[in-house]
């Protein structure tokens, strides 16, 4: 996906903003903040405001126990971190403190970058600090922080052709490179730890399953799959399960890998893989299948989705929704949707009501798998680091920096509840069909006796019309 412009504010919005900013956090209240210095400050030392004004920043969000240290060897640090140890923050540079303090959920991640900024210790726990620091936070300062946020970065757009540019940016950037730390599958959406200490491959798997099961997937009838990524998913229904699988993609890299697979293993008679648009979705389908596409499509194209989706599914139809979320609706951190995922935007569960509610779509289960993202987070930054000298020669040292931002950074995001990621089962309205219960989904884990859930078809328990 690539970056969309973001519109650089005046000097005088900047001071407009800044002055928002100084009173807005002051309202926050928390431990006192100290000021250290070693050694003892010198020509071009932190100046008076800057210093409180990072103070300030520091109990909006909730005191985390940092140090930040500046240029010239001053620290800034919170009472907790006193009391409890702190990992220090460097920064090495006068502006590139001003542009945290003006705009620090974009300017904080983009110094660690560029290599402006850098952090003693592990990233993850850091950002995990921070994350949970402000989410515990009064909101009252975090509030006023998120309307700065709104005012200086404008979401990317979702038209057609804007969507290909995301995607491209993203996505495009070579299939080499996501082999590095994605599973053998190349799945880059949340796995299923249905063991916790099972391995990713396993966990991808598993998550593959979980949805078959849920949508009670049986051999012979036809999926739908909208953004189907390297075409692992599509690939494992028509092996495992005996269907028919038509999956739509706009990533051309994506289709092309999906395409040599699927004829390598002798399945591009029943996997179809079309370069296009979900919005150019055609066909008729037992079941529709959304995994991780949703957060690109945009909220106002909800109800377009929801016509795709009424005019493929038949009478006896259901599908599934697996999409990053948010507990209300609020924007996707501006650095992650500039640098990493051009027009994202999480949705909360109230708004994918927009898509089901017009064609009385039923829903009939939603899961939060959001530890779950979390941990798949996890062992996509431990494969990321093991291959991060290859990484370091095929980009540069801020594509490295950026992307372990980015995972480190997700992974609080899920740690901290700010993500969510939700799992919505739907169907037509007068389905009578479907299992009473869900036993049908978790029946396998009695009987594994410590080796792996066997991928295939599950027999339901009955409905209410067999009954």
């Amino acid at each position: 996906m690539e970056p969309v412009s973001i519109r650089e504010s005046s000097a005088a919005r900047t001071d407009a903003m800044v002055s928002s900013q100084n009173s807005a956090i002051a309202e926050a209240s928390g431990p006192a903040i100290s000021t250290v210095t070693t050694p003892p400050a010198k020509a071009g030392s932190g100046g008076a405001i800057e210093k409180w004004l990072l103070r300030r920043l520091l109990a909006a969000i909730g005191n985390p126990p940092l140090v930040f240290v500046l240029w010239s060897g001053e620290e800034i640090v919170t009472e907790a971190a006193l009391r409890d140890g702190a990992t220090r923050i460097r920064v090495h540079d006068r502006g590139t403190l001003w542009r945290i303090l003006v705009d620090p959920f974009f300017q904080f991640p983009e110094a660690y970058a560029n290599g402006k900024l850098d952090i003693d210790g592990d990233l993850e726990q850091v950002m995990c600090l921070i994350g949970r620091s402000a989410a515990e936070a009064p909101p009252v300062a975090t509030r006023w922080l998120t309307h700065i946020e709104k005012a200086l970065h404008w979401g990317g757009r979702t038209t057609m052709a804007a969507s290909q540019k995301n995607i491209h940016h993203h996505y495009d950037i070579g299939n080499d490179f996501y082999r590095l730390w994605l599973d053998e599958n190349l799945l880059y959406t949340c796995a299923y730890f249905e063991d916790p200490g099972a391995s990713l491959e396993a966990a991808q798997i598993a998550k593959m399953d979980h949805v078959c099961r849920k949508v009670v997937l049986q051999p012979g009838e036809t999926v739908i799959e909208a953004g189907c990524g390297w075409g692992g998913f599509a690939l494992h229904m028509a092996r495992q399960y005996g269907v028919r699988v038509r999956a739509y993609n706009i990533s051309k890299e994506q289709v092309n890998e999906a395409r040599s697979r699927a004829k390598a293993e002798g399945l591009d008679d029943r996997v179809e893989f079309i370069l296009d648009d979900w919005r150019n979705i055609t066909g008729n389908c037992d079941v529709f299948l959304s995994i991780g596409m949703l957060e690109h499509v945009g909220l106002k194209n909800y109800r377009r989705l929801g016509d795709v989706i009424d005019s493929v599914l038949s009478q006896n139809g259901r599908g599934l929704i697996h999409t990053i979320g948010r507990n209300r609706h609020e924007v996707l951190d501006p650095w992650i949707e500039r640098r990493i995922f051009p027009g994202a935007q999480p949705p909360a569960l109230s708004e994918m009501g927009a898509i089901l509610e017009p064609h009385q779509f039923s829903i009939l289960e939603v899961e939060n798998l959001r530890m779950h993202y979390a941990e798949t987070l996890r062992h996509w930054l431990s494969r990321y680091e093991e291959s991060i000298e290859t990484v370091r020669k095929q980009y540069d040292a801020r594509f490295v920096r950026m992307w372990r931002m980015y995972l480190a950074g997700s992974i609080a995001a899920f740690d901290s509840g700010t993500l969510q990621l939700f799992q919505v089962l739907f169907a037509r309205p007068r389905l009578n069909e479907l299992p009473l219960t869900r036993a049908h989904q978790y029946t396998h884990l009695a009987s594994r006796d410590g080796q792996p859930a066997t991928s295939g078809p599950v027999r339901p328990a009955p409905s209410w019309e067999e009954r």
